[in-house]
C-alpha cells in the first residue's frame, strides 16, 4: 500500500515529553498510528508531552487508521499491548516504510514479521546528519530525565554513530 511511518506509544509519549516529536514530522511528514495506540497516548490527560501530542493529531500529522488485520492483532495480543499488536499489524498491512517502536519484545515480533523497526535513538541519528538536530547528547538527558528508558550501552553507542 503505502510507505509511511507507523508509531508504538513509547516513542512518542518520549518525543513529546522532551519536545521533539516535531522531528517526526520534519523527517517523514506524517505518522500513522492505531486506535490502541491513540488510546495509550491519554492526550486528554494532562500528563507532560499530551499537549504536544493533542497539536500533531489537530494538525493532522499524526492521523488515526484502523488495521483491517484483526488475526494478526488478535495472534499478537497474548504476547504484547494492545498498541503494540495494533501497530504490528497495521505496519505489516501498510507495508509501512519502519515501524516507531522501543519495547524489545515488540521489536523481535516485528521483525519475526519482517517489519523493518526504528526506535527514537534511530530518529535522533536520522536528524542530526539532516540538520534538524545539531546535537543528539542534549536529547538523550532531556529523554533519561523524563524516565524514557535507553540502556547504557545504546546510549554509548548512538553518541558514538553522532560522532558525539
Amino acid at each position: 500500500m503505502t510507505k509511511g511511518v507507523v508509531a508504538d506509544t513509547g516513542p512518542l509519549i518520549g518525543l513529546a515529553r522532551v519536545d521533539k516529536l516535531d522531528l517526526l514530522r520534519l523527517l517523514y511528514r506524517s505518522v500513522v498510528v492505531p486506535p490502541a495506540v491513540r488510546e495509550e497516548l491519554g492526550i486528554e490527560s494532562g500528563y507532560p508531552g499530551a499537549q504536544v501530542l493533542s497539536a500533531a493529531f489537530a494538525e493532522r500529522w499524526i492521523t488515526v487508521q484502523s488495521s483491517q488485520g484483526l488475526v494478526i492483532a488478535t495472534e499478537l495480543a497474548g504476547s504484547l499491548d494492545p498498541g503494540e499488536a495494533e501497530a504490528i499489524a497495521l505496519a505489516e498491512e501498510r507495508a509501512a516504510r519502519f515501524l516507531l517502536i522501543d519495547d524489545a519484545k515488540g521489536r523481535r515480533f516485528a521483525r519475526q514479521r519482517g517489519i523493518p523497526v526504528v526506535g527514537v535513538a534511530g530518529v535522533l541519528l536520522a536528524a542530526k546528519p539532516a540538520g534538524i538536530l545539531a546535537a543528539v547528547a542534549p536529547v538523550l538527558r532531556d529523554l533519561s530525565s523524563a524516565g524514557y528508558r535507553l540502556s547504557s550501552p545504546l546510549t554509548s553507542g548512538v553518541l558514538s554513530q553522532a560522532g558525539e
